[in-house]
C-alpha cells in the first residue's frame, strides 16, 4: 500500500497532465480560430482586389501610373447615351427645358444629352439628385448662346409665405451628379445695390459632384455663381457679377475663365467658405482674367473669408486694374497667387507678384 506522500505525488502529476490536456485543447481551439481568421482576410482581399479589377483599365500610353481607375456607373451611362432636343418653336421633342427634365426617369443611369436651341428660356430650373448623368449642350455659342433666365433674389417671397433665401433664389439648380453643361448662358436679372441686404440673386447654384461647364457663361449681380459642394470643373467661361459673385465650399479649378467686375462699392471676387483645416475645399484659378470697371470708385478683392480656412489659389492669370493690391477689410484672407500679372492704375506698366508680395494662409 503507498504511503500518504507517494499518493500526494500521484495526484500532483495526474492534475499536471490534465492541465496539459487542456492547455493542448485550448491552443487547438486558438490556432483554429487563427486560421479562421487568416482565411476571412484572405478572402476579403481576394473579393476586393476583384472588384477593383472590374473598374480598372490600362492607361494611355504616356499616363501615369499603369492603371487608371474608372468610374464603373459614370461609363455604363456613357456608354448608353440618349438625346433629347429642345426648341421653342416646337422643333423639338419638347418646347421648354423643365419639360425635358421631366421627362427623364428618377435613379436615371444613363447620360441624357439635352440639346437645347438658341433662345430666351424663362424657367426655374431644377435637376434633383435622382438625375444624374445630365448633359446640357447649347445648340450655338458666343452672344447667341441659349438663355436660362429668372430674376429671384433671397427676400423674394416663395410659395411657402417665407423668404427664398439665397439657397432657394438660383435660376438653375443642380443637386445632382455628374451634371454637365457646355455652351449655355445661365443668368439672373434682378437689380441689385451693392451692399443691400437680401439682394442676393443666384444664377447657377451647382451642389452635386463630379460637374463640368465648358464655355458657359453667368451673368448676375450678388452671388452669381453658387459653387456649393463637390468636385467641380470651369473652363472658358464668363462669370460676371458685383459681389463675391463667386462664392461657396467646392472644390472646384477654374481655367481660362473671365472674371469681370460691375460693381460700384468695393467688393470682392470670391467668398470661399471652408470652414476647418481637414475639409477638401478651395478654389484654384488658372490662366484667367479678373477684369472690370472702377464705376462709382469701386474695386475688387480677389478674395475674402467666408470661412475660418477659406482658400483660394489663382496661378499664371491676369488681373486688370479693378483689381486692389492689398488688403483693406481687417482680418480678409487673401488669395494665394502665383506668378500672375497686374496691371498697374496708370494702364501702362505691368508687374509680376508672387505669393510673397499678395497672399494669405494656404492650408
Amino acid at each position: 500500500m503507498a504511503s500518504k506522500p507517494h499518493f500526494q505525488a500521484i495526484l500532483f502529476l495526474l492534475s499536471l497532465s490534465c492541465l496539459s490536456l487542456e492547455s493542448y485543447s485550448l491552443n487547438l481551439e486558438r490556432e483554429a480560430d487563427y486560421h479562421k481568421w487568416i482565411s476571412w482576410h484572405v478572402n476579403n482581399f481576394r473579393k476586393k482586389t476583384s472588384l477593383e479589377a472590374e473598374s480598372t483599365t490600362q492607361a494611355p500610353p504616356g499616363g501615369i501610373g499603369s492603371k487608371l481607375v474608372l468610374d464603373t456607373k459614370l461609363r455604363n451611362a456613357e456608354m448608353n447615351k440618349v438625346t433629347i432636343n429642345v426648341s421653342q418653336d416646337g422643333a423639338g421633342n419638347f418646347k421648354t427645358i423643365r419639360e425635358a427634365i421631366d421627362s427623364i426617369p428618377l435613379h436615371n443611369t444613363r447620360r441624357v444629352i439635352v440639346f437645347i436651341k438658341p433662345g430666351v428660356y424663362r424657367e426655374k430650373i431644377a435637376v434633383p439628385r435622382t438625375l444624374p448623368y445630365v448633359t446640357f449642350i447649347g445648340e450655338s455659342s458666343g452672344s447667341d448662346q441659349p438663355t436660362i433666365t429668372g430674376n429671384d433674389t433671397a427676400s423674394v417671397t416663395g410659395i411657402d409665405g417665407r423668404p427664398l433665401k439665397t439657397f432657394q433664389s438660383a435660376t438653375v439648380a443642380i443637386d445632382a451628379n455628374y451634371f454637365v453643361a457646355v455652351n449655355m448662358k445661365f443668368e439672373n436679372t434682378a437689380a441689385h445695390e451693392d451692399g443691400f441686404a437680401g439682394g442676393q440673386a443666384v444664377a447657377l447654384r451647382i451642389s452635386g459632384t463630379k460637374a463640368a461647364f465648358y464655355n458657359c457663361s453667368f451673368y448676375g449681380a450678388q452671388d452669381t455663381l453658387y459653387d456649393h459642394k463637390g468636385l467641380h470643373y470651369f473652363n472658358n467661361c464668363f462669370i460676371q457679377g458685383s459681389v463675391d459673385f463667386i462664392f461657396g465650399y467646392g472644390q472646384s479649378l477654374y481655367e481660362n475663365c473671365k472674371l469681370n467686375s460691375i460693381g460700384k462699392k468695393v467688393t470682392s471676387v470670391t467668398a470661399q467658405k471652408r470652414t476647418n483645416a481637414t475639409l477638401e475645399s478651395g478654389f484654384s484659378f488658372k490662366d484667367s482674367k479678373v477684369t472690370g470697371t472702377r464705376s462709382g470708385g469701386g474695386g475688387v478683392y480677389l478674395g475674402r473669408a467666408w470661412g475660418d480656412y477659406s482658400r483660394v489659389v489663382f496661378s499664371y492669370s491676369y488681373f486688370g486694374t479693378i483689381v486692389l493690391p492689398k488688403v483693406g477689410v481687417t482680418g480678409a484672407i487673401l488669395p494665394a497667387i502665383r506668378e500672375c500679372i497686374m496691371e498697374n492704375t496708370n494702364a501702362v506698366d505691368r508687374e509680376l507678384i508672387s505669393l510673397e508680395e499678395y497672399h494669405g494662409p494656404v492650408y
